[in-house]
This record gives C-alpha cells, structure tokens and sequence, in this order.
C-alpha cells in the first residue's frame, strides 16, 4: 500500500528547470510566527536580502503586494540582488492609509526606475467590498499621474468582468485565475486548459490590452474542494503545465506564491499556508529540477511506524489469548487482523496530516488527540474482543459504579471512544455550519473508529439503548447525509470522513448498557 501511495512522478517538465527561471512569483518574506496581521511586525533587511538572493537563481522577478512590515525595502535589496519587482500598493476602506502607501510607492518607484517594472495599484479590493468601482478609479488615475511605470489593478477574473471601466485606465490588465478556489473547484489534471481558457475569455473581452495572470498556482497540502485535491504531486504538475503553456503561447504569468506562508493558515485553512515553491521550514525548493515527485517523501519512515503499530495490535490479541483457558472464535482474529491492518496502513497517512493539519495549541490537541484514539483503540479492541468483552458505554466510564467492577483497560477503551466521538461530532458540525476551510480527518478517524465496530460482535443480547450514544449516533448521520450533499461526491475525503461517521454512529446506535441487578 505505501509502495503505491509514495510511488513518485516524474514530470515532462519540471515546474522550474535547470538553468532557466520562472517569469515571476508573488513574494511575501514572513517566515513560521511572523505575521502581517500583526501590525508591529517588521521584517529586517538581511532576512529580506536572503530571500531575494534565492529567488534571483529562480525567477525573473518578484511581485509584492504591500510596503508595509519592511516590505518597502524590497526595490532597494533587488537592485543588489538582481532581480525586478511589480510593486504592490494595498488598499483598503482606510481612505488615509491608501494615501500613505501611494505615498511611500511613488517614492519608492522614482528612486528605483530600473528595478519596479510595473505598480499594482490595489490587490481585489473590489472582491473584498472595500472601496467602490469609482473611487478606485480615481486613485488608479491619481497614482498613474505620478509614474513613469505601467500601472494596472489586480483582481479575479470575475471582478475584472463585472468593471469594465477600469479597462481604459490600466496599462495592462492583471486577473487572478485560481482553479482551486473558483466556486466550481477544477481538478488538477484540468487546471492549466481552465487558466488558458479563462486568459483567452478575458482577452476577447478586453483587446489590445496585455493580460497578465497575476496569480496562479495549486496548493501542496489541505482539504479536497469537490475533484480539486491539494497534493505536492498535483502542485507541481499545475505548475509545470501552466509554465508550458505560458511559454508556448507567449503569456506573463505571475506564479502564487515564493514561499509557503503559515499566517495565511488563520485565514484560510491549512490550505491557505501551502501555496509556495519553497517550503517554509527548509527554505527549500519542494521540486528540485530532474527529481521525481512523491507526496510521501518520508514514505518509508511512516510505513514503518505503521508496521510497528501492526505488530503490536496483534501482539495484544496474542498475549490477551494465552491468559485464556479457551481459544477465541475466528472471528475475533479476523477482527484484529482487520483493524491491525488498517491502523498500520493509515498511521503513516495520520501522522503526516497531524503534522501539517495542526495548528495553535486547540489544533495540536485536537488531531494529536484523535492520532492517539487511532492508534490506542486498536491496542485496546484487540485485548478487548479476544477476551470476549464489548464496547463500554459512556455510562460505564462516567455513570454511578452501582457495585459493578471495571477493568482500568475497559476505562482506557471507554476513554478513548469518549474523545473519538467528541472529535467527530465537533468536526461534523463544523463541516455542516462552516466547511470552507476544515481538514477531513479521514485517516485517523478511521485508525479509531474501525477497531470499535468489530466490537459490536461482542455486545450483550439485552439492554437499553444509552441516551448518549443514541444522540451522538443521530447528530453523526444527519451531518454525514448534509455532508455529502454539500461536499460533493467526487471529494473522496469528504466521502470517505461521512463512511467513518455513519459507521461510528452505527456501532453508537447498536450499544447497549447492561442493567445492573439489586
């Protein structure tokens, strides 16, 4: 299964080839807590001057977007360094703050003529619904008054189409085109023919005017939007096609983004942090040229783990089996084996999720927790279902003792189901009330959930249904049924989260307490 999983690609053309460069990449130079939101952050010159001298051996250029946290000294380093710059002026509702950063642009641009190619003036602000079609058409016209570079606006295509006034006060026209995020997600395999065919929709619309796509990428990791999967593989091949094609039919293109950015995970996800060449961490190219592609690059690291795991889920059915006067039932082996399995082909998968999913102190704790139910539960169950014993119930951990004696296994089982279902109702509900940017823990839910549901075969003939579980069990499925219907069937994760759901809220729905005797 990992062969298949890890097994490499390798790439008609690599996204960035060897002695050749990119035409140019969005560039923001915040590295792990740095972050623009914070307005006190200013990043120093020499960090600023280490990127830029790697982006020199890379690109033509870089696009910024701000002049904000030390961003202002962008032209001056890329004049040492050898690289051009499309600068960016932010603008938002703050009438007086876009009169300051045209202020500092304009400066910046006459002081460095041979090095600021171009001015974006605004970054979608018509998108966000902070400044009207008007009054950005005056400031595009009061910046152009006092340059000497070509000015534009950059938006989604989308906004490009709805204004079309400001067609005749740009120089040239910049749209964003990003397959991932369009409201009908592109699969990657489709992705570079949807940017050309979007490129050529604007063109027709606006003519004799260049079209530069402004931003353009895939994200490397994060959630499945409908086809659209994020994956290093799916990254570098959108890449490298959209490259192909730029250079074949002669377009500008302008790839999203140098670096990975880890703020943007406050904003948009995980998937929000993973859109660079170059990894954040390892200031890395994630694609060195004439190196095959994996999404797993430490496959044989995480198989491992996972056979580690395997083992010992059945070296607890073995041992709980020679503390027994009787053999177990097939069944039971057959249920070991199927959780042992499963648990050591997805803990690899987990742990690679746990790592790039987790984010703040809630989110370590959130899918470390659920990690650690994946990987105890079928420990447990396997000790659990050869000595014959069923699933606990909330009321057998949590409820009044009424005499009964509890093994501290049977607690630890108990307690580990009782944080499964708390995840998965917690993330069922956010994909139910707010999807957009949640991560499907398909791989550890399954690790927990599947070891609980062989149990189902040892649970008593008689008793009540727990209230608890039969609400939980409930609260699952009506999600899994919204879930599937608002996700989309060909998002696989998505698919795949609802099946364990559904299969969790079976064995909730199945459980029964046994009544104690006075």
């Amino acid at each position: 299964m990992w062969w298949w999983l890890a097994k490499p690609i390798t790439l008609a053309r690599a996204p960035i080839e060897l002695d050749s460069k990119v035409q140019c990449v969005s560039y923001a130079p915040f590295r792990g807590q740095q972050s623009p939101l914070d307005p006190t952050t200013h990043i120093d010159a020499e960090q600023i001057e280490q990127d830029l001298v790697q982006l020199a051996r890379i690109s033509e250029c870089v696009r910024t977007y701000s002049i904000e946290n030390g961003l202002d000294q962008v032209p001056g380093i890329a004049s040492r360094v050898g690289i051009k710059v499309i600068q960016g002026i932010w603008l938002g509702s703050n009438k007086l703050k876009n009169q300051q950063q045209i202020g500092i642009a304009v400066d910046l641009i006459k002081r460095y003529p041979n090095v600021i190619t171009a001015v974006v003036v605004g970054n979608e602000v018509l998108l966000r619904g902070e400044m009207t079609t008007a009054d950005l058409a005056a400031t595009i016209r009061s910046v152009k008054a006092q340059v000497q570079v070509p000015v534009t606006y950059a938006d989604v295509w989308e906004f490009w189409l709805r204004n079309r006034e400001l067609y005749d006060i740009v120089d040239f026209v910049t749209v964003h085109i990003l397959p991932y995020w369009e409201d009908i997600p592109v699969r990657a395999k489709f992705a570079a023919s949807h940017v050309d065919t979007i490129r050529q929709q604007v063109g027709v619309a606006f003519p004799g005017k260049e079209i530069l796509i402004g931003e353009t990428g895939w994200p490397s990791e994060g959630r499945m939007r409908e086809g659209a999967l994020p994956s290093r593989a799916n990254q570098a091949r959108v890449v490298s096609e959209i490259l192909g094609l730029a250079k074949r039919e002669n377009f500008r293109v302008n790839l999203i983004e140098a670096y990975d950015q880890p703020w943007k995970r406050k904003l948009e996800g995980t998937v929000g942090g993973y859109w660079g060449l170059i990894s954040d961490d390892q200031r890395a190219l994630k694609y060195p040229p004439g190196e095959p592609v994996s999404n797993y690059p430490l496959w044989k690291l995480q198989m491992g783990g996972g056979m580690i795991l395997s083992f010992v889920v059945f070296l607890a059915g073995w041992l709980t089996v020679r503390r027994r006067p009787w053999p177990p039932h097939l069944s039971a082996w057959i249920g070991v084996g199927i959780s042992a399995t499963t648990a050591g082909v997805l803990f690899g998968m987990a742990a690679d999720k746990m790592f790039y999913e987790s984010l703040g102190i809630g989110g370590w704790l959130q899918w470390g927790g659920l990690l650690a139910a994946g990987v105890l539960a079928p420990i447990l169950a396997a000790n659990a279902a050869m000595a014959g014993r069923p699933l606990p119930t909330f009321l057998d951990l949590l409820g009044p003792n009424d005499g009964r004696k509890q093994l501290k296994i049977t607690y630890v089982l108990g307690l580990v189901l009782v944080v499964t279902v708390l995840i998965a109702a917690e993330t069922a509900l956010g994909f139910v009330f707010d999807p957009r940017y949640r991560d499907f823990p398909f791989a550890s839910l399954t690790m927990a959930v599947v070891p609980f549901a062989i149990l189902l075969g040892n649970r008593p003939a008689q008793g009540a249904r727990p209230i608890a579980e039969a609400s939980f069990a409930g609260l699952l499925a009506i999600s899994s049924v919204f879930v599937i219907y608002n996700e989309g069937r060909d998002n696989w994760q998505a698919m795949w989260t609802c099946a364990m759901y559904l299969v969790l809220a079976f064995t909730l729905w199945r459980a029964r307490a046994v009544q104690s005797r006075g």
